[in-house]
């Protein structure tokens, strides 16, 4: 299939913000494809490439503005994902010429959207409407399968690409093979934001409170003397933490599947920033180093497997069990069960003073959702608030097609007489407020840059975020951590929103910890 039809599909999808017209769309795009396609369309047209982050950022990106586009399409989609295979292959000195030059040859040959298209699938940018639930249901569709039966298999597979393939090709015999299988990852599950300790142990009664860790999510399998660390994102870093192997070798086990975090510790065994610990993570980190400077502690709070048995369908009650009789108190997440809504504010303010982000309340009775994020698992954290400027807005796409979402933020700056830029959020925004900001913002227009529209720095908002976090990608050197809009403050002005010195206190107390 040539890239043309993909790119027409998806803005197709786009465009409308009926699901059912965007599972047609897909299902039709789908059944048209060749079979050696098929992994690779579903990921483009999900947002995300089959080899995870290549190493391309918005710099080279920039780059390939200035790339002449083709005036005829004639990619086809093997030649972009053999492209992208030997850009993520790159290493070493002058890996990053390499990669321009690459990709400059790949855009030679792509049409205006085309390049527009490829430039925010790198990005992780694409964002479409093609979530996984739509695409799991164009699937079934174009497979004419039962949803149920493809639905279990997406949440297992860890790949939306393989299902499609295997359901394309051979059909409900093909979907068989996408069961938990020991050293084969599956996509971790999630939690929704709950509104605060009392009401998520309310909401689910009987329930597990644990300390909710700011570290990186790992699954851990073992089978026999081998062990295989994956991340959130299912990538393999077993070489990168040897001390979470060696833990894992010494349990009383054989085949086993744990769900957990690890995290970095300070000297006075209060957990690190979360960007200390993603060190350890790093493409030219030598782990053998950062173990001695920098080691890891892992926590696990899930058993999936153990020892010959499937754990993942059964009650979290019977899984905690589990995993208390297999792992000492060092190495258990920090834990009790709680009926009375009351005991889970000393909880959360227990998990506070230790260092940590907030606590997670789960039902008892739930099973395992592989990759769902479902109402059994409730994180509660505190937000903090910030009054910011907004220096700018992206049209939206979908059903924000037409109104103005992604908003630019900034703190002021009262040295430089300016705005210093703390990221980007479209969360917590009604369709009725994104009509008003939509018609307040197109009235500050001063200039316009792709879909990014720039405005006169006038309107102030309220933000509420979990964290802060260091950033290179800013001026001010500070990124919001899950930003979401609270309300315009039509009662104040720009002179009266909050400085990037505000915005430093609270990141140094962050860091500080209670």
């Amino acid at each position: 299939m040539r890239l043309n039809a993909l790119v027409e599909t998806s803005a197709a999808i786009a465009a409308t913000p009926r699901r059912s017209e965007k599972v047609a769309l897909l299902a039709d795009c789908l059944g048209r494809l060749d079979p050696t396609e098929i992994a690779v369309a579903v990921h483009y047209l999900s947002g995300t490439l089959p080899q995870g982050r290549i190493g391309l950022g918005p710099a080279i990106l920039r780059d390939m503005s200035a790339v002449p586009a083709a005036a005829q399409a004639s990619l086809d989609l093997a030649t972009i994902d053999r492209a992208f295979t030997l850009v993520a292959a790159m290493r070493g000195s002058g890996s990053q010429a390499s990669r321009a030059t690459t990709l400059a040859k790949l855009f030679s040959s792509a049409t205006l959207p085309e390049q527009s298209f490829l430039s925010r699938l790198v990005l992780g940018e694409l964002r479409q409407g093609a979530l996984e639930g739509v695409m799991t249901e164009a699937i079934a569709r174009a497979a004419r399968l039962p949803l149920p039966a493809v639905r279990q298999a997406m949440m297992l597979a860890g790949d939306g690409g393989e299902v499609a393939r295997a359901a394309l090709i051979d059909g409900a015999t093909g979907l068989v093979r996408f069961r938990l299988q020991v050293m084969t990852p599956v996509k971790p599950m999630l939690a929704q934001p709950g509104d605060g300790p009392d009401e998520a142990v309310a909401r689910l009664g009987e329930a597990a409170l644990e300390y909710k860790l700011d570290g990186a999510r790992v699954q851990v399998h073992r089978v026999g003397d081998a062990v295989r660390v994956f991340t959130r994102r299912l990538n393999e870093v077993t070489s990168r933490v040897p001390e979470v192997v060696q833990a894992v070798l010494s349990l009383p086990v054989t085949r086993l599947i744990l769900d957990g975090e690890v995290l970095a510790l300070g000297p006075d065994g209060r957990p690190q920033p979360f960007q200390v610990t993603m060190r350890r993570f790093g493409r030219r980190s030598d782990p053998r180093t950062l173990r001695q400077s920098l080691p890891l502690s892992a926590y696990y709070f899930d058993c999936l497997h153990a020892d010959g048995e499937d754990l993942i369908g059964r009650p979290l009650r019977e899984r905690l069990a589990a995993l208390d009789a297999l792992l000492p108190p060092a190495l258990a997440i920090h834990r009790r069960i709680a009926t009375d809504p009351t005991e889970a504010e000393g909880f959360l303010a227990a998990s506070l003073a230790a260092g940590h982000e907030g606590i997670m309340v789960k039902a008892l009775d739930a099973p395992y959702e592989a990759g769902s994020r479902g109402a059994a698992w409730l994180k509660v954290k505190p937000a903090h608030t910030l009054d910011l400027v907004v220096l700018a807005a992206e049209w939206g796409s979908g059903r924000r097609r037409g109104w103005l979402s992604n908003l630019h933020l900034s703190a002021r700056d009262p040295q430089a007489d300016s705005f210093v830029m703390l990221g980007k959020t479209f969360k917590g925004l009604t369709d009725r407020l994104l009509a008003w900001q939509t018609e307040q913002l197109l009235a500050r227009s001063i200039a316009h840059e792709g879909p990014i529209v720039h405005v006169r720095p006038e309107l102030v908002v309220e933000i509420a975020f979990d964290s802060l976090q260091a950033s290179p990608q800013y001026p001010g050197g500070l990124a919001l951590r899950f930003a979401r809009v609270k309300r315009y403050r039509t009662d104040k002005d720009a002179a009266e929103a909050d400085t990037i010195e505000t915005v430093r206190r609270i990141y140094e107390a962050q860091s500080r910890g209670p």
